[in-house]
């Protein structure tokens, strides 16, 4: 969780204005461009959920996933210099924010669009029951992708034939610029999924103890060949749709209150209370994840830039059209 706090400072910093710890470059000039997503306030619910995925699963993510691909295993190094833009991201640079995906630790991809991961999780799902593999795919999504289509074909698809795959409703009440919840009929994710035979549980996202608890029990359902589970995890994004949106939509007092459950000074107060618990434990976890985010940051800002060449390369065509 930590881990993902400080990325989600350190890219935010650097959206709005460079970076220099975690400031302003010399020029001001901003080093990451383009929409960035932050998940800033949600960093339980990866952190729970992946704890209990090996490397070989799969993952599909939103255009809010940063969390997701770190708690799945990527590297920051990578991840930041995609971010900038440069030549040694995970796409080469060209991805940007929303696309960064890393097939060695099964990290199929972030989306840009809202619910187009979750048919691509049923299809890797799919692939991994035809293979007779003991993997399993897990699917994030927020909560305004349950009011599009593909949220009832990928579910209905999943139960139909047993899939291993856990859906995980990244409930963050808001969508884009709309509090979801006048927009959603009904009782919600999981009340959906129960409707189509599927499992699911509520949980608290911004525990990470109660997260790791549930998600672990969902997991090894689904990993046992019990078919598709699904997680609702309420949680709160403290931040704007993107790093530079101020979100003056939002009550103050709805923020405010958010901030008083944020997930990262939860855990640490639980752990606090424990017997014989040290600070100092903390405090090196804070160090090493400053450490870690100072690295990724210098590296990419050392990196080279994608050489023009590559704006022809990775792109799809039928074999009609000719480069010149």
């Amino acid at each position: 969780m930590v881990r993902i706090r400080r990325f989600e400072n350190a890219a935010e910093a650097a959206s709005q204005g460079g970076v220099s710890a975690y400031g302003k470059s010399a020029d001001g000039s901003a080093k990451v461009r383009g929409p960035l997503h932050l998940s800033t306030g949600q960093e339980a619910v990866p952190a729970g959920v992946c704890a209990h995925l090996r490397r070989d699963d799969y993952l599909t993510s939103t255009h809010r996933g940063h969390g997701h691909t770190l708690a799945k295993g990527a590297d920051m190094g990578r991840m930041m210099a995609e971010l900038f833009g440069k030549a040694t991201g995970f796409n080469g640079g060209k991805g940007g924010s929303m696309h960064i995906a890393d097939f060695s630790v099964g990290m199929l991809g972030a989306n840009g669009v809202v619910a187009a991961g979750l048919p691509i999780a049923v299809g890797a799902a799919h692939a991994q029951k035809l293979q007779r593999r003991d993997a399993i795919t897990a699917c994030f999504f927020g909560d305004g992708a349950i009011n599009r289509g593909p949220f009832l074909e990928a579910l209905n698809w999943a139960r139909v034939f047993a899939l291993p795959v856990l859906f995980v409703c990244e409930d963050n009440r808001w969508s884009a610029t709309t509090a979801s919840g006048p927009m959603t009929a009904g009782e919600g994710a999981g009340a959906r999924a129960a409707a189509l035979g599927i499992v699911a549980e509520q949980v608290d996202g911004n525990d990470v103890v109660a997260v790791h608890a549930a998600a672990g029990r969902l997991v090894d359902a689904v990993r046992r060949g019990a078919g598709p589970r699904l997680l609702h995890a309420v949680t709160y994004r403290v931040k704007g749709h993107v790093s530079v949106d101020p979100a003056p939509y939002r009550d103050p007092a709805e923020v405010a209150a958010a901030l008083r459950r944020d997930p990262v000074a939860r855990a640490r107060a639980a752990y606090l209370a424990l017997p014989g618990a040290q600070a100092a434990a903390l405090d090196a976890i804070d160090a090493e994840a400053d450490a870690e985010v100072a690295a990724a940051l210098a590296a990419a800002e050392a990196a080279p830039w994608p050489d023009a060449s590559a704006a022809f390369t990775d792109v799809q065509t039928t074999g009609a059209g000719v480069w010149t």
